[in-house]
């Protein structure tokens, strides 16, 4: 079986989507599934919209992404575990490709997102340098899209929850010691919230903080 792992905090906006567009990909492939939102203390419609597509919706009051994900991973029953971004819309031909890497011996792997609707100019050049390096050095692709067997999940201890962000770096990182890890060619497409919400000095000094502090610096 496959587990897909949604986590959500107030996402009403984007989790039918995102749940809708796991079924469709997995409907298309033919392989037993299923979708766990783990619905971390929303206050709007997020359950509600996620049970209506059909998913599985677990309640955590977590606060906490990386205590989300792992509350999902403990109640799914696959052997291979998605973990999509609530605002991410993922397709049959990734997870066929990320499917097709586990089951050829990898640990795990990730997509790289496409981003949707209007972004600053200066989000441009940087995704396009940003999605090159992940390619050529096989390196962090985004959290949007992670995908790893339920072995190699147990093994490097699921994510670490002693961070508050970029527990996904962490939980990459730790595959990687335990077998190949891969960025497939097939994209997902996920939300350019972010990028509108933040400018670009707010980035650039995220990055500088991690380059002179490293993994405390999150």
């Amino acid at each position: 079986m496959i587990s897909f792992i949604v986590p959500a905090h107030n996402e009403e906006a984007w989790v039918g989507r995102c749940v809708s567009a796991i079924h469709s990909g997995a409907e298309f492939l033919g392989e037993p599934y299923e979708i766990i939102v783990v619905d971390d203390a929303s206050t709007d419609a997020t359950a509600a919209l996620a049970r209506q597509e059909r998913a599985q919706v677990v309640r955590v009051e977590h606060r906490q992404i990386a205590a989300t994900r792992n509350s999902g991973a403990r109640q799914s029953c696959g052997d291979i575990l998605f973990f999509v971004d609530a605002d991410t819309l993922i397709n049959a031909p990734a997870m066929q490709s990320a499917l097709r890497s586990i089951r050829a011996g990898a640990a795990g792997g990730g997509c790289v997102p496409r981003f949707e609707g209007r972004l600053p100019w200066w989000s441009r050049p940087v995704l396009w340098i940003g999605e090159r390096m992940c390619r050529w050095l096989n390196i962090f692709p985004s959290g949007a899209c992670l995908f790893c067997s339920r072995r190699a999940f147990h093994a490097v201890g699921g994510f670490n929850e002693t961070y508050f962000a970029g527990e996904d770096v962490m939980l990459v990182n730790a595959l990687k010691h335990q077998g190949r890890f891969v960025i497939p060619a097939e994209t997902v497409i996920t939300s350019g919230r972010k990028f509108r919400a933040h400018s670009f000095l707010s980035y650039a000094a995220l990055v500088l903080r991690l380059v002179l502090r490293g993994s405390r610096g999150l």
